[in-house]
């Protein structure tokens, strides 16, 4: 497995792997309706263009095949000292291999090199990815509501973890 930057070439693959990962991440938690407009709002090219441009670091990762198997996007200093996860998905399949943990590591590493003082992110209360944060030593340390537009809303826990 290698972890490659992704620049704006790269960008594509990043919307193509949302569009299998985020269907079966989010089947039991969003609409239809929701599902396609947060992944145009948020993966549409110019969404992860203007992302790259406001200081968001992606990675894939990728196998010995030359197949990406998913990504990471991350902030440092989103607020003092502390770095955001933005986004961290693989896809379903390969989910339990470690590729996650990898991906985490990687912004951990360059949160260090940083001096950031903690990582942080915000999971939606209903999503069984809360159990992998929690092996990473992630704590809940606020609810949040985010109007999305449209009537939508993303019910959320901030977690966090110290480093």
């Amino acid at each position: 497995m290698q972890l490659i930057k992704a620049n704006s070439n790269l960008l594509s693959i990043i919307e193509q792997l949302a569009r299998k990962i985020w269907p079966v991440a989010y089947a039991d938690i969003l609409s239809q309706e929701q599902l396609e407009y947060m992944l145009t709002m948020f993966y549409s090219e110019e969404a992860l263009i203007s992302q790259l441009e406001k200081g968001h670091v992606f990675y894939l990762v990728q196998n010995n095949l030359g197949d990406y198997l998913g990504f990471v996007s991350y902030e440092l200093n989103c607020e003092l000292h502390k770095t955001k996860i933005h986004k961290i998905y693989v896809l379903p399949e390969t989910q339990g291999i470690g590729l996650g943990k990898l991906l985490f590591e990687k912004v951990r590493e360059e949160a260090l090199k940083a001096n950031q003082k903690a990582i942080f992110l915000n999971v939606n209360k209903y999503n069984n990815a809360q159990h992998f944060y929690n092996k990473l030593d992630f704590k809940i340390v606020k609810e949040e509501v985010i109007d999305i537009g449209r009537g939508y809303v993303m019910d959320d826990y901030v977690m966090e973890v110290k480093i």
